[in-house]
């Protein structure tokens, strides 16, 4: 094997054309079930409940603020300590004076990240932010910084992931920069083959299709369509707003405008995972109703189906029942 592996030209390997299949198993399990709610949510307060600022009156000092109006309840689990970035030892968190911390750099124009640890029996968060210094008034990106969450025991232990508050996707949702005249020029033509539909457009009287040219065709009310068009090539005519060409060898194309996604037809609605429905299903319910039509009988019906019955056993199994037959024995 180490031959094949390195006996190619400048210890090259022979092994070409090799492919290694990858099997991906994948279920309506593995995205998780989700259902839309009405958008407040707090998991972030609890994580991210540190806002970094500083001001042009003091831009060599940066504050930090508690924007949890819990946070008692935190530290009863948690304890958390700051990192200003700058060499310092690190900051035990115990109270605010009166609602933020803060923290003062040398006198020299830097760049450095904080970095405030929260650790908890579930592992360590660390929310972290560049800051820069002096402070000179800019619109700060990221006030709330990044967020790292590294688990204490699982799978997962010690390996850190991150998230960053103020992505766009997360932090902007709205409709607009979602819509298609975004990205194309509204409206815009859609085209095909599909199949002939001119047979709706049949009148009564049989008239021709050059006399039909221009005729509306009403359904429930409404203008349905019409011929538009005949020539030698082919026959043109709209079907529910849709421009339809039957060409004289069977093939028929539409023409329709489409505006795609719209602030008409889209509605922003939040969606959250419920881990609880996750391999939860219902019994199946199966609804009908069976309705079993037994017909008008005259009052001399069974007069009349007598003659149709020989003996008394012909009369007991006549039409499942039809005779009410009463045994005076029992």
């Amino acid at each position: 094997m180490t031959q094949v592996v390195s006996s190619g030209v400048n210890g090259s390997s022979l092994l070409t054309g090799l492919t290694i299949p990858i099997l991906i198993r994948q279920s309506a399990v593995d995205a998780g079930y989700y259902t839309p709610f009405d958008g407040a949510v707090l998991q972030k307060n609890v994580v991210a409940n540190f806002i970094f600022s500083s001001t042009t009156l003091f831009p060599y000092i940066y504050n930090v603020y508690n924007t949890s109006d819990e946070f008692q309840k935190f530290l009863e689990l948690s304890a958390y300590k700051i990192d200003w970035g700058d060499g310092s030892p690190k900051q035990t968190i115990t109270t605010y004076a009166p609602n933020s911390i803060n923290h003062g750099y040398p006198l020299l124009p830097k760049e450095y990240t904080i970095k405030l640890e929260q650790t908890n029996p579930w592992g360590i968060t660390t929310v972290s932010k560049k800051i820069t210094v002096p402070f000179s008034n800019e619109i700060i990106y990221n006030p709330q910084g990044e967020s790292f969450f590294t688990p204490s025991s699982g799978n997962w232990v010690g390996t850190s992931v991150s998230y960053d508050y103020i992505f766009s996707g997360d932090a902007v949702n709205e409709v607009l920069p979602q819509t298609s005249n975004n990205y194309v020029s509204i409206p815009f033509t859609v085209s095909g083959v599909t199949k002939s539909r001119i047979n709706e457009l049949k009148m009564y009287g049989n008239p021709t299709i050059n006399q039909r040219i221009g005729v509306p065709v009403i359904s429930n009310g409404q203008i349905w369509g019409a011929i538009t068009d005949v020539t030698l090539i082919y026959t043109a005519y709209t079907v529910n707003t849709v421009n339809y060409y039957d060409y004289d060898d069977g093939t028929t194309i539409y023409f329709e405008q489409s505006s795609g996604l719209t602030e008409n037809n889209l509605t922003a609605v939040p969606i959250t995972k419920d881990e609880v429905l996750l391999k939860v299903i219902d019994q199946a319910q199966v609804q009908t109703n069976v309705f079993v039509e037994r017909g008008k009988n005259s009052a001399y019906e069974r007069v009349q189906r007598l003659g149709e019955v020989d003996n008394l056993g012909d009369m007991i199994n006549y039409g499942y029942g039809f005779f009410n037959v009463i045994d005076k024995e029992n």
